[in-house]
């Protein structure tokens, strides 16, 4: 008898195990969902939330720029994402562009959590093809404890007396944008004369810029590096909470560049459901806070605001001023003088 018995305790240890691996199995075989995101934009948590919950394997690329994605996604002839979070006047140039999937953003599960003052924009007027994700401003950050003028606007970056002090982003729109706007100009200008002048203006600039960075530039601010900043809002936001004393927001009194970034499908993805339901879980009130309380940019669920803390709502760097939006400008296409553009930041970076 203990010998069937040890043998009927064989068999049954095999089949259990059998069965732990098949349900391994099934959790990996519910596919795969490739997602190409901005740096510092999504928790390694709520990756792993969501696998955990549906076994959709994320894998996750990131990009520093809107045209360094459209340049990488126009590049993989394969589909080889399935989900982007372009800007929203890189959402208008997809669209344009046939690099879209329609996705009906109305008919995803918790999209009613988003304020409507976010949705139906001029990019995507019924958010067919795009879904609110964060949103924010350029902003300036000063460290307070080297730099002893008061900064108010953008043009003051441009004088001598900063050289070598600054970390701007390595964003060509948002840079170019803010010289134009300190010279009282759009960030979307298209005048031959207006570029010229944002064009000699960008040479004051240059030698004060002590390095680009979009991926983090917080890092050289809180390291002493340099004394100033212009960065996304969020940034500053960290900074400021892990050095309140020491770092100060500015927005420019010309006014701040703005931005939506969104949640678009490609076109023939592969794991087009799978991206349907990553974006419905990112819509969840809590996920998105959960987002937001790491990376706190501006939050257009409204649903999640009123989860997220005092540290996320009391800092002006991460719950931007209305008055900041009402006086700020969007990015827009600027059809072919975006060849001047290039040619203005080829010789900035050079």
């Amino acid at each position: 008898m203990k010998i069937v018995t040890k043998i009927f305790l064989f068999f049954v240890i095999a089949a259990l195990g059998f069965f732990a691996i098949a349900c391994g199995s099934k959790k990996v075989n519910n596919g795969e969902v490739n997602v190409f995101i901005w740096t510092e934009y999504i928790p390694e948590s709520v990756i792993e939330a969501f696998q955990d919950e549906t076994g959709i394997k994320v894998n996750l690329a990131t990009y520093s720029s809107n045209e360094d994605m459209l340049s990488k996604v126009k590049a993989s002839q394969t589909s080889v994402y399935d989900i982007a979070v372009p800007s929203d006047y890189m959402v208008k140039r997809m669209i344009a562009e046939g690099l879209l999937s329609e996705l009906d953003g109305a008919s995803l599960q918790n999209f009613s959590n988003l304020d409507a003052s976010y949705l139906n924009r001029d990019f995507d007027p019924k958010n067919l093809y795009s879904v609110p994700f964060m949103a924010g401003v350029a902003a300036v950050v000063v460290n307070k404890t080297m730099v002893s003028e008061e900064i108010t606007t953008f043009f003051q970056l441009l004088e001598p007396k900063y050289k070598n002090s600054i970390v701007v982003l390595d964003d060509y729109r948002a840079v170019i944008g803010a010289v134009a706007k300190s010279l009282g100009y759009s960030f979307n200008t298209t005048s031959p004369a207006d570029l010229k002048r944002v064009d000699s203006a960008m040479a004051l600039l240059k030698p004060n810029v002590k390095l680009r960075d979009s991926d983090s530039p917080k890092t050289a601010m809180l390291n002493g590096e340099t004394s100033i900043g212009y960065m996304w809002a969020a940034e500053i936001a960290i900074a400021m909470q892990e050095k309140p004393d020491t770092f100060e927001v500015v927005f420019p009194k010309e006014g701040a560049y703005l931005f939506i970034d969104n949640f678009v499908i490609l076109k023939n993805a592969k794991n087009f459901e799978n991206a349907k339901r990553f974006i419905e879980f990112i819509l969840r009130p809590e996920i998105s806070a959960q987002i937001s309380e790491q990376y706190p940019y501006v939050n257009p669920n409204k649903e999640a605001l009123k989860l997220l803390p005092a540290s996320y709502l009391d800092n002006p760097a991460s719950n931007v001023p209305p008055e900041v939006f009402k006086n700020g400008e969007f990015i827009k296409d600027v059809g072919q003088s975006i060849e001047i553009y290039d040619d203005i930041w080829t010789k900035f970076t050079r």
